[in-house]
């Protein structure tokens, strides 16, 4: 016993010896980068002479201050605090992280004029090299604008540190679950429709379909942000520049329905065996393609008022 009491008083003088930057050292060291404050050790933290700077959370966390974005903002300061604590050691000891909570120390909240929470103040250093040029070393507020996100903060307080913040987003675990079990079945699913994938007629309808819609209009009707149709339930929009995107849908059918006339005529006709029914088959395509283009020419007289030709209607 009377060792460690001698062991004690030999080493009180080094202990008094600290500096305040490395009380701050040891305060953060024992937090895991984070340094709880009180109403001293806030003093000493912002000593208006100082060659370190500081970030302090100023939050309320006890319950019955049922402060819900306090709750919310605590793990990500956390978060970013225990980041810095990778950060090299001659950096670690410029520049601290620490919290306030106003139950361990009110005063200094209103001393601050502080009556809202949660909020960060960077505090610059007023002595040495990494005093600001300008010579304001208020403390600035960081904006919450972004969200309570870590990587935000992050990216702002490396605008203060002596060293950029070493943080890195945490894995998503949900998203790569949701990646892997996409391209499972992805490949799962192709499994059962290379089939069809490597059918030259699902291509080529594809590539028919596609290029009617947009010989329609589908593009003109997107870029100018067309409503479906009328407020008064018309489908046709007067005039050469406007179109709704019902009169899409219209046109594009009108416009296939033309075309499946006009293959049919010219790639299942010649090719029937039977006179007979060959002549019925040309009869029926040439008369709905002079119907159906009736149709079209009626459709563009409607639309475009004036127009002196049509065919039947």
């Amino acid at each position: 016993m009377k060792a460690v009491f001698i062991a004690a008083l030999l080493s009180l003088p080094s202990c008094l010896a600290l500096t305040p930057q490395q009380q701050l050292s040891q305060l953060a060291s024992a937090g895991g980068g984070l340094i709880k404050l009180n109403a001293d050790t806030f003093g000493l933290l912002t000593s208006p002479k100082r060659t370190w700077s500081a970030s302090i959370q100023f939050t309320a966390l006890d319950p019955r201050r049922r402060c819900n974005p306090c709750k919310e903002f605590n793990p990500s300061w956390g978060t970013v605090a225990k980041a810095w604590a990778n950060a090299p050691p001659h950096a670690r000891q410029d520049h601290f992280f620490a919290t306030l909570d106003f139950d361990d120390a009110g005063g200094v909240f209103q001393k601050l004029g502080l009556n809202s929470a949660p909020l960060v103040f960077n505090y610059p250093p007023t002595e040495g090299d990494r005093k600001p040029s300008s010579g304001n070393t208020s403390p600035t507020k960081y904006d919450f604008s972004d969200g309570f996100e870590a990587r935000p903060l992050a990216d702002y307080l490396s605008k203060f540190t002596p060293v950029p913040i070493p943080y890195k987003d945490p894995i998503d675990w949900a998203s790569w679950i949701t990646i892997v079990i996409g391209v499972l079945g992805s490949l799962l699913c192709l499994r059962f429709i290379a089939p069809i994938v490597q059918n030259k007629w699902f291509w080529a309808a594809g590539t028919v379909i596609t290029s009617l819609v947009m010989t329609s209009g589908y593009m003109f009707t997107r870029i100018r942000g067309s409503p479906y149709n009328g407020g008064d339930g018309s489908w046709i929009a007067g005039g050469y520049q406007n179109q709704f995107g019902q009169e899409v849908q219209v046109v594009a059918f009108i416009y296939g329905l033309l075309s499946f006339a006009f293959l049919m005529l010219i790639l299942v006709v010649p090719y029937q065996t039977s006179p007979q029914r060959q002549r019925i088959q040309v009869y029926l395509w040439t008369g709905v393609t002079m119907i159906v283009y009736s149709v079209l020419v009626s459709l563009f007289r409607v639309k475009n008022r004036g127009y002196p030709f049509k065919l039947f209607l």
